[in-house]
């Protein structure tokens, strides 16, 4: 699984003018399935995510996890995470799963964030979405199961 964090004020998925889910303080995570991956991947990178310290203490270092700022989550499928861009100008995208797959791995994703007490704001699966949030710091950051 790939995985952009990035830390929000607030963020929210709108699909054909309805909202689909939000957070206020907490993370934005795009999440990208790969054909490799399991259950077992989703709740260790879920566990991993809510653990991160990427939340400022008292002294404005990164030292607070999810889970100890009592933070949320809007929790996005999107494929194009695994693009292959090294030839042309048409991206591909063999390097991810197939959508059955990628649909229970990210739903199992989502169950497992909520397993540590995580609200989960969520997008559609599949669907064309508008996201609306404000970046906090910016803090951005990618998770990659595969490099560990």
């Amino acid at each position: 699984m790939r995985a952009v964090l990035q830390r929000v004020t607030r963020a929210r998925c709108t699909v054909e003018g309805q909202v689909t889910g939000e957070t206020g303080p907490g993370l934005l995570i795009l999440l990208g399935v790969a054909p490799g991956d399991t259950s077992d991947t989703a709740r260790t990178l879920a566990a991993r995510i809510v653990k991160l310290r990427v939340f400022g203490d008292e002294a404005g270092k990164m030292n607070r996890s999810l889970l100890d700022v009592g933070g949320g989550v809007l929790s996005v499928s999107q494929f194009t995470l695994y693009a292959d861009t090294r030839r042309g100008t048409r991206p591909g995208f063999s390097g991810a799963a197939l959508p059955e797959q990628a649909r229970a791995l990210y739903a199992e994703f989502n169950a497992a964030l909520r397993g540590h007490g995580v609200p989960v704001g969520e997008g559609v699966f599949g669907a064309h979405m508008s996201l609306d949030l404000t970046n906090d710091g910016p803090v951005t950051l990618v998770l990659d199961t595969a490099e560990g």
